[in-house]
């Protein structure tokens, strides 16, 4: 047994993604994940031009208007069912509140806890007869591909600007390890840290 591990070659490695169809993979899975979010986007640009202000107004209404915890519970709902709404939209109102990184740090804290049950839902929905033969038999390629790089999806929707709770659900009705799931996404947060800064300093 050799003592030290072979060094990591890019090219090698890049070599081995394009012959297994890790790109390819990668790539439809965001594609299949954008038509939803890109449909909320729009209805958030129609808003922020026909509303007299724009988003920046609507932030305004709402802290004055909505109590915090009601945000927050809704943001979590979000999160936990199919996390259509984008969570920049929580971090800007975060940034026109009183207390800016502690809101920051709960909806950062809500959408880990809402992947969380989106990953539970996804055990449970194995139990349904005919979610389990759907993907055991007509998803069986993806499952795969899916089961080889499902921590990197994983990170790849905790990062991005995808739905989080998308990603987490398929992770759990691929029996995904909960364990590796709860490492993986920690990242979240890391999202919303680097995200909050950028949009902190233009809302405040």
């Amino acid at each position: 047994m050799p003592l030290f591990k072979e060094k990591f070659q890019p090219k090698r490695a890049h070599r081995y993604y394009k012959v297994t169809g890790f790109y390819s993979f990668i790539f439809e899975s965001i594609k299949k994940s954008m038509p939803p979010v890109l449909v909320v986007v729009a209805l958030l640009a129609v808003l922020h031009f026909t509303y007299d202000g724009g988003i920046p107004a609507l932030l305004d209404l709402a802290v004055e208007s909505l109590p915090g915890y009601g945000v927050l519970a809704f943001f979590f709902l979000s999160e936990s069912i199919l996390g259509l709404i984008p969570p920049e939209l929580f971090i800007a109102w975060a940034g026109k509140t009183a207390h800016p990184e502690l809101n920051l740090f709960m909806i950062a804290l809500l959408s880990y806890l809402g992947g969380m049950c989106s990953y539970f839902l996804g055990r449970w929905s194995l139990s349904i007869p005919s979610v389990h033969e759907y993907l055991e038999v007509k998803m069986a390629k993806q499952l795969i591909m899916a089961r080889k790089y499902g921590g990197i999806l994983i990170a790849v929707g905790a990062l991005l600007p995808l739905p989080f709770s998308v990603g987490s659900l398929v992770a759990g009705m691929l029996r995904y390890p909960f364990k590796s799931w709860v490492i993986i996404g920690l990242l979240r947060f890391l999202r919303f840290a680097i995200y909050g800064a950028a949009i902190f300093s233009v809302v405040s």
